[in-house]
């Protein structure tokens, strides 16, 4: 009787590796059209787009899908494919995160990229090209930047603390207790670049009160937890991924005792946001 052959099986280092490429690939693309007259124009959501996110996105498309063809897809500039909800393993794509910044020429983007398997990220790889700043994560293998372990701020204190955040969100005269004067405040348009730097201990915290999606967070927030930090909703849930519905109440993270502080401090608008 002749011996069956070993079934392969995909790891999640196998996906890491595929994940940095692809994203050193769309991130070198991506700086063709950065700092550079390009077409634009609004979503139905008034959210910006130009032919940039396109071109990485078809890269990306033309790079990943042939790769893992058992895998699903689910990419910001692609339309939603509801097959991805059949498939254990998927693919969560941001072809440019911080769009904004991009078309206006600050290195505040990055290409976001993370393999989901049953609702969870298992592989991670989030490329600033303009910051040649590669963070990527394994579930249960730590994160890294540029290959070097990180890690995030142990500060508990809010009060001298660097966040990122809009100044508007924390300078708003309807907190019932104003946030500290002596806060340093960065404002970056990629919500994934935020996490990823605030895991990496470059600022203590960050606060987002508006809805997010998928591709916003998914591999950002393996980088954060694998680093040892933690990003919840405002009310402490955590995100599941490739459901029906792709949008998620907001993001809060840090390091343990500042995702803690932070969860206090806006606890006020917890029983306002459920």
């Amino acid at each position: 009787m002749p011996l069956q052959s070993a079934q392969t099986v995909t790891t999640a280092a196998d996906d890491l590796a595929l994940l940095v490429q692809a994203a050193q690939a769309a991130g070198a693309l991506s700086l063709d059209y950065f700092q550079q007259p390009v077409k634009q124009w609004a979503k139905d959501d008034d959210s910006p787009v130009s032919e940039a996110d396109i071109a990485v996105d078809n890269l990306l498309l033309k790079t990943l899908r042939p790769a893992r063809p058992d895998y699903g897809w689910l990419s910001e500039e692609t339309e939603d494919d509801r097959k991805r909800l059949t498939k254990s393993r998927v693919f969560v794509v941001d072809p440019i995160d911080g769009t904004r910044a991009f078309l206006k020429g600050r290195p505040h983007y990055c290409v976001s990229l993370a393999v989901v398997e049953d609702g969870a990220p298992i592989a991670a790889a989030l490329f600033n090209p303009a910051t040649d700043e590669m963070f990527t994560a394994t579930n249960g293998g730590g994160a890294c930047l540029n290959d070097a372990p990180i890690t995030p701020s142990s500060r508990s204190d809010i009060t001298g603390a660097h966040l990122i955040g809009h100044e508007s969100l924390y300078r708003h005269p309807s907190w019932p207790e104003p946030w500290p004067d002596d806060l340093t405040i960065s404002n970056i348009n990629s919500i994934a670049y935020t996490v990823a730097l605030v895991a990496a201990g470059k600022m203590d915290g960050s606060v987002s009160l508006t809805g997010k999606s998928d591709w916003d967070l998914a591999a950002a927030d393996l980088i954060m937890r694998e680093a040892g930090g933690k990003a919840t909703t405002h009310l402490g849930e955590s995100y599941t991924y490739n459901q029906s519905a792709t949008r998620h109440l907001n993001i809060i993270s840090g390091g343990p005792a500042m995702h803690a502080a932070l969860l206090a401090k806006v606890e006020p608008i917890s029983r306002l946001r459920r």
